[in-house]
């Protein structure tokens, strides 16, 4: 499989009890699941609810799980249980009086009414870090009005308020394409995971970690808090261009879309004398990034002259390099450029039921010593029950025994 590595990764000898289903939370597994960690994914008898979500190969003749299931779930072991028996809840029990982290994204409460909350899973495992993501946090932190709402990412990036300055003023608010409402909460609750494990690890103590979905989209916000603080003005939508500097966003070329950046002096002069404009370098109105804001629609004016002049091709050849720079790819252009080959960003894994091999993105985060890797397609459901209760000591019987109960799957 490419893109993989046999290096056990910085995170190895971590194990982490999977909760999760959908998006947020499988995200954050998933990275620590990358990077070496042990993920044990505990899957209702029915199976995350993606799995069934697609898309699906043509080829495909099994149809486990589709692209989704598959993006966000490899490098991890699949237990089916159900959690609403006692047998089941106490298999659970078990798992985590040896793990090191409980992850969970159910709504406010589920887990207590099950017997297994924070409070309860710590006292068999007083170092357990349990982990959480609800849409408006866990009120163990502070009970928001909003605590037992249900939340989706397009709820997380309306609250959060980055739909507010994302669009036009005529197009209204618009939704971020990829779904960081789940995204980066998920990797801020793997942020706040490590920064626990570590406590845990020099006092022997764990605790609850929170993230809510609506506060990390804030905090991804966070220029709009200082402008309102500090100016007393409710930033909206910002289209394609940047509040504060210029010229920064997308310009129009003969094909399509290209990014440029030039918010210092240096940036600009450059810029300036390869479009053709070197006398704007020296003009007072656009000298310097606040005098360019101030004078924003001839700077945009004056770059867009030259970038619609010119193809995408031709603008990289000429502004590559020098020019903070890029062409706006769609998914097939990504496919196509050999930067992300390069860095291993789009990997090949085994699908089942697939007579040859999908992609899917690969890891970001590059470590030099220990690297991370994409070792294993995602899990078909309950593909590692009997190796997992194995591991608890059951032997083959009482896994049989469990599995003819539907305890187990």
């Amino acid at each position: 499989m490419k893109g993989t590595t046999d290096a056990p990764g910085a995170l190895a000898g971590l194990r982490v009890i999977d909760l999760t289903q959908m998006l947020a939370g499988p995200v954050c597994t998933q990275v620590l699941a990358d990077h070496g960690a042990e993920v044990i994914k505990i899957e209702s008898l029915a199976g995350d609810g993606i799995r069934t979500s697609g898309p699906f190969r043509p080829d495909d003749q099994l149809r486990a799980f589709g692209g989704y299931f598959q993006s966000v779930n490899r490098n991890k072991s699949s237990i089916a249980i159900d959690l609403k028996q006692a047998e089941g809840r106490a298999l659970l029990e078990r798992l985590v009086r040896d793990a090191d982290v409980v992850v969970e994204n159910f709504r406010t409460g589920v887990m207590e009414r099950l017997g297994l909350g924070f409070e309860q899973l710590r006292e068999s495992n007083p170092r357990l870090v349990y982990a959480a993501i609800r849409g408006f946090g866990d009120p163990r932190s502070g009970e928001s009005p909003y605590a037992h709402w249900p939340a989706y990412d397009v709820v997380a990036q309306a609250m959060g308020g980055i739909m507010s300055i994302t669009g036009t003023a005529e197009g209204g608010p618009t939704k971020i394409g990829p779904g960081i409402g789940d995204i980066v909460p998920g990797l801020m609750l793997g942020i706040g995971i490590l920064a626990a494990v570590h406590h845990a690890q020099r006092t022997g103590r764990g605790q609850f970690v929170d993230v809510a979905m609506a506060d990390s989209v804030l905090a991804l916000c966070e220029r709009i808090v200082y402008q309102q603080s500090y100016e007393g003005r409710t930033p909206g939508p910002e289209g394609n261009r940047h509040p504060l500097l210029c010229p920064f966003g997308l310009f129009e070329a003969t094909d399509g879309w290209v990014a440029v950046a030039c918010p210092d002096e240096k940036l600009w002069g450059q810029l300036a004398r390869i479009i053709g404009r070197p006398e704007m370098v020296d003009d007072p109105r656009y000298a310097t990034n606040p005098a360019r804001v101030d004078h924003a629609a001839d700077v945009i004016a004056a770059v867009e002259a030259f970038t619609r002049r010119h193809s995408k091709a031709e603008l990289a050849r000429q502004l590559g390099g020098v020019t903070p720079f890029g062409p706006v790819y769609t998914a097939r252009d990504i496919f196509d450029d050999p930067h992300f080959a390069k860095r291993e960003m789009l990997v090949e894994v085994e699908h089942p039921g697939c007579s040859t091999p999908v992609r899917i993105a690969g890891v970001p985060i590059k470590l030099s010593e220990t690297p991370g890797g994409i070792h294993r397609r995602a899990p078909l459901l309950g593909e590692h029950t009997d190796a997992v209760l194995h591991g608890l000591g059951l032997g083959p019987e009482e896994v049989a025994q469990l599995r003819a109960q539907r305890v187990v799957a």
